[in-house]
């Protein structure tokens, strides 16, 4: 299998070099292009045409965002994740409306980054377990507001089930494939059927109805809907 090209953009120079110094070590990422401002990355994304590429919302010239949407009309096919020291709720939708498939908060282990770059490069979502954090504490005290109606949250089968919790809890399509021992493409299938259900395929906005839903401490999701063999059929 061919290694996931990644290009990145940040304009602490170190802090790009330790990046690709992180990236390089692992046999399934090569590193193909680098920039130091947002101009500089559309430029790279255009020669180099990354299967992912890395993105520091702070940068000069041109900031992350700004750059995500342009990269996303130049070279659509480029897989984008958001690297950010903020850690607020407020740029994590930001990102992801804008078409990122990733935020990862600077500072996180290096494993949140891999993630992210691998997730990224098979069309899927992954946060850093702080962002989680952060956007499960902004609605925590509201989540009661808003609850979505019983019959969706009834409509969900048990497998559908099984991948919304896994979901919610932060596991990739990947791990949630090793987890219930089912391809990723079945994960998927799942995905859009139980998204399509509750109105969101959004992992940020999967956190919240489950929030406002109170699924946290639900029923709905006891040991015997969420064992392996609760949905034979996958």
């Amino acid at each position: 299998m061919s290694p996931i090209r990644v290009a990145l953009a940040d304009d602490h120079a170190l802090l790009r070099e330790g990046m690709i110094l992180l990236l390089q070590n692992h046999p399934d990422i090569e590193v193909v292009g680098q920039a130091g401002d947002g101009v500089e990355a559309l430029e790279v994304a255009r020669r180099c045409k990354p299967d992912v590429m890395l993105l520091d919302i702070g940068m000069p010239r041109m900031n992350g965002l700004e750059t995500l949407e342009l990269i996303r009309q130049a070279v659509p096919a480029v897989k984008l994740v958001i690297v950010s020291r903020y850690e607020k709720e407020a740029y994590v939708h930001r990102a992801l409306k804008a078409g990122a498939l990733g935020y990862v908060v600077k500072g996180a282990p290096s494993a949140d980054m891999l993630a992210a770059v691998r997730a990224a490069a098979t069309g899927n979502y992954y946060l850093s377990s702080q962002v989680q954090a952060s956007v499960i504490g902004s609605y925590v005290e509201e989540y009661r507001k808003g609850t979505p109606r019983k019959e969706h949250l009834e409509s969900l089968s048990a497998r559908e089930k099984q991948v919304f919790h896994l979901i919610v809890q932060g596991n990739s399509a990947h791990e949630i494939a090793d987890i219930l021992c089912i391809s990723s493409k079945t994960v998927d299938k799942h995905r859009a059927n139980l998204g399509r259900k509750i109105g969101t395929e959004n992992p940020v906005q999967m956190v919240q109805y489950a929030l406002r839903a109170g699924l946290l401490t639900s029923d709905l999701w006891d040991e015997k809907s969420l064992s392996s063999d609760a949905d034979p059929e996958g």
